[in-house]
């Protein structure tokens, strides 16, 4: 059975929400791209340093270099929930839209891919909190250099 054209409009109308949750998650994943471009860029300045260095200032660089690739690790897997989030909106999109025009019932799949996307997004964002408090750890400025009294 064709749809109509108010049917079709309210169906995109429908459809809009989830759309905006789209360019939300294509900005964290801008975001975190982002980071991951800038611990790659660190990591490939340390390495550089890492055979010139010695004694404790060698220590440092390695102890850094850790810390960098478990930050890669953290934020890649960070990406990939949020790219299957984004996979999973789409799919809802799909799913919400051959409903309203076929006229048969989406909704226990709509709902659980709407619960699949939510958990797959706020994995992706604990990720990131975790590889902000990777970076802030190695952050912090040596007590030495502080020159406390």
């Amino acid at each position: 059975m064709p749809a109509s054209a108010p049917l079709l409009a309210q169906t995109i109308q429908l459809v809009v929400a989830p759309a905006f949750l789209l360019v939300g998650i294509g900005n964290l994943l801008g975001v975190f791209a982002g980071r991951l471009a800038r611990v790659l860029d660190r990591s490939r300045a340390l390495a550089i340093r890492h055979g010139e260095t010695v004694g404790v200032e060698h220590q440092r660089i390695v102890e850094e270099l850790r810390v960098l690739d478990r930050r890669m690790d953290v934020v890649n897997h960070s990406i990939f929930a949020g790219v299957a989030s984004g996979v999973i909106v789409c799919l809802l999109v799909a799913c919400m839209f051959i409903q309203q025009v076929a006229g048969f019932s989406l909704s226990a799949v709509i709902s659980v891919a709407f619960v699949v996307a939510m958990l797959l997004l706020m994995i992706s964002l604990a990720l990131f909190l975790i590889e902000v408090r990777l970076a802030v750890r190695v952050i912090h400025v040596p007590t030495e250099l502080l020159e406390r009294d």
